[in-house]
């Protein structure tokens, strides 16, 4: 053979064996680039072994004088490329499904934080309505206790001191407001309107005594008492009026 034309084989078998060597690097770096222990590192791996082999055996049939014609040393390089560009898109791939699976995942984390942040508002709107609801039984139970526990006959006799009467009085105010509302301090006439133990007309005069005239007999009694003592004198005389004209 010629020797120039030995010099090319040898400059194109040098040529060849650095191509592979040059690709065997860059899949070597490829995969060290990619996650410890992924699929793809292990591939880029194996696919550097392979070339880094391949490159060997060019080298060791050259060495030794192994018939390679040029065209095949080329095609060999071409095609190791080749393997490198393909398995570059394939890392390229896993990288991007990653890259995917983290964003997705910080999307549910987030979501997930914004259904927890919702739920704990929610719990503290309902604690505070159960907070609100047992204050407000408290209270009426408080005021359950501290009501009069006497009956409202009780009272107005009790109360028929205040206005300078005695106790004798008592017998026409029971009949009076007997008739009048059988000492219901909800008592409503359906025809008038008037209102309570005394039959207010309107039952709001009755506010006068106290805001608590809608349910409260004291505050009922005691404007009832104050009525009678401005207009008929004493509850004997209201009796008296009532029996004689059916009102007072």
């Amino acid at each position: 053979m010629p020797s120039f034309m030995t010099g090319k084989r040898s400059r194109l078998i040098t040529i060849a064996a650095a191509g592979t060597v040059t690709v065997a690097t860059a899949v070597s770096a490829t995969a060290a680039a990619l996650p410890s222990g992924s699929a793809a590192a292990s591939v880029g791996a194996a696919d550097s072994h392979m070339l880094t082999v391949n490159q060997h055996q060019v080298a060791a049939r050259a060495a030794h004088g192994a018939t390679m014609s040029e065209e095949q040393r080329m095609i060999l390089t071409i095609r190791a490329r080749y393997v490198l560009t393909e398995r570059q898109r394939a890392y390229e791939a896993v990288l991007a499904r990653a890259a995917a699976a983290r964003k997705a995942a910080a999307a549910r984390a987030a979501a997930a934080r914004a259904v927890a942040a919702r739920a704990a508002q929610a719990a503290a709107v309902r604690q505070a309505a159960a907070a609100k609801a047992a204050e407000q039984q408290q209270a009426a139970q408080q005021q359950a206790a501290s009501a009069p526990s006497r009956s409202p006959q009780q009272i107005a006799e009790q109360m028929l001191s205040q206005f300078g009467w005695s106790s004798s009085q008592f017998s026409c105010l029971q009949p009076l407001w007997g008739h009048e509302s059988g000492w219901n301090p909800y008592a409503q006439n359906p025809s008038s309107g008037a209102y309570g133990i005394p039959q207010a007309l309107p039952g709001s005069k009755m506010a006068s005594a106290g805001g608590d005239w809608q349910s409260n007999p004291a505050t009922q009694i005691r404007w009832g008492l104050s009525y009678i003592q401005g207009n008929y004198g004493s509850p004997c005389g209201a009796w008296a009026h009532e029996q004689s004209n059916g009102w007072y």
